[in-house]
């Protein structure tokens, strides 16, 4: 299955521990297209329809055509995981998100890979 950065499937994220994220839910996928190829792992981002506290790594997404409810990509969660735990393909976000995005992951991570 060709996977890329931007995509969103269904995973299970079961097992977790304390406040992860978990159940089979939406997640971003954020790796890079070298690492999607290649790696037997990708990093993703949860999705969640619960209203969460607004923090600068949240991006919210409304009226999607590819989610079925409102969402908050949560990107101070972000996690490793199998491909196996992927199940089903949703869709993809466009670019304008996707920059979004990695502005909050900067926040979460504490970096800025503009410097």
């Amino acid at each position: 299955m060709l996977i890329k950065r931007g995509d969103i499937f269904y995973a299970d994220l079961d097992p977790v521990v304390g406040s992860e994220q978990g159940g089979v839910r939406p997640v971003l996928v954020v790796q890079n297209n070298i690492g999607n190829r290649h790696s037997p792992t990708l990093v993703v981002l949860p999705l969640s329809t619960v209203k969460k506290n607004k923090l600068p790594t949240h991006i919210c997404i409304r009226n999607s055509k590819i989610l079925p409810k409102d969402s908050v990509i949560l990107a101070e969660q972000i996690r490793t995981i199998d491909r196996s735990r992927l199940r089903s393909y949703i869709g993809s976000l466009d670019s304008g998100i996707i920059n979004k995005i990695d502005e909050a992951m900067k926040i979460s991570i504490g970096v800025d890979f503009d410097d």
